[in-house]
């Protein structure tokens, strides 16, 4: 089993790395028209075709719509290490989802060139309480992000998220806390750096 497990996490670093450098429209997604080489995708389902559907589940999975909605966000976002702590909770969700180990993902991080090493550095303290915990309230997020239960990017920048009571770390990545939030426009729960936060 954990050979298995090695080969299937490897797999998924590769994949991860491959994306994440490959330019949207050199992607197989772009050649079957189901996104624009800026990574926007322009087909939904239902689909009137069976080739559509079948390009769409096999060009367009969770694990690759996950990795192009990161694209799209390390674009937005300010450069050097705060990149990183930007999108560090979407690397936690592909972490937990796919099981990709974090020692893998630091290596092809570096091969594409993003240095992971000033992450605890740039770790805001504004909002904590004892023991790394939040403090509850309302707060706005600097960042887009992605829902957890869906990948969709459906989160931008300035929108509300509450902070509940007793919020501690549900992981970590790289040494930066990850925190869950509940997104208040859509209800649905989604990661978060304390970073990424703004009263």
């Amino acid at each position: 089993m954990g050979l298995l497990k090695s080969a299937a996490d490897l797999a998924y670093t590769f994949r991860f790395l491959a994306l994440l450098v490959t330019p949207f429209n050199k992607t197989k997604a772009f050649e079957a028209g189901i996104i624009d080489e800026k990574g926007k995708r322009l087909v939904k389902p239902p689909f009137n075709k069976i080739a559509d559907r079948e390009n769409y589940s096999s060009y367009y999975t969770p694990f690759i719509r996950l990795v192009f909605n990161i694209k799209k966000l390390m674009a937005k976002a300010p450069g050097g290490s705060s990149r990183i702590a930007s999108y560090a909770a979407a690397l936690y969700l592909i972490k937990e989802q796919f099981g990709v180990s974090e020692k893998n993902m630091r290596k092809d991080l570096l091969k594409a060139g993003i240095d992971t090493s000033d992450l605890l550095a740039e770790e805001s303290r504004w909002f904590m309480l004892e023991d790394d915990q939040l403090s509850p309230g309302v707060y706005s997020l600097k960042y887009e992000k992605v829902l957890n239960t869906t990948c969709d990017p459906m989160v931008n920048a300035k929108d509300k998220v509450r902070i509940s009571e007793e919020c501690f770390p549900v992981g970590d990545i790289f040494g930066l806390n990850i925190y869950e939030a509940t997104h208040m426009k859509t209800q649905q729960k989604i990661y978060i750096t304390a970073e990424e936060l703004l009263r």
